[in-house]
């Protein structure tokens, strides 16, 4: 299945929130991403339908080994090219904003040459 760009947020947005504390609850999701808790839930279900993550019976979250995969892989995107446009002159906060859009429809040639310039 290909993740639109919502679903990759989302598990992006677990990511992050599994670094500062143990328990990802869809309430969390939601006040993190200003969402609304039903809309949450939705998601959380196609994603878990999708094998991206699993759900306990105490509602906490973790993501799959494919969820955390995309996880990873978009948080990266956001992490460099954040860094890209903020080596270019960006403010920082619009560097963050313009990362966040652009790491969804990038193609993975462009990622890893911006990559590779900004590491090397």
């Amino acid at each position: 299945m290909k993740l639109q760009e919502s679903g990759e947020m989302y598990l992006e947005t677990i990511l992050v929130l599994s670094e500062k504390s143990r328990y990802v609850r869809s309430i969390d999701i939601a006040e993190h991403m200003n969402y609304s808790k039903p809309s949450v839930s939705r998601a959380m279900k196609t994603l878990r339908e999708n094998g991206y993550l699993e759900v306990d019976g105490n509602g906490f979250i973790t993501l799959t080994e494919t969820g955390l995969s995309v996880a990873e892989k978009i948080y990266e995107r956001h992490h460099i090219l954040s860094q890209a446009l903020v080596t270019l002159g960006v403010p920082a906060d619009v560097a963050v904003e313009d990362a966040c859009r652009i790491e969804h429809v990038i193609s993975d040639e462009s990622f890893q040459a911006i990559k590779k310039k900004i590491s090397g």
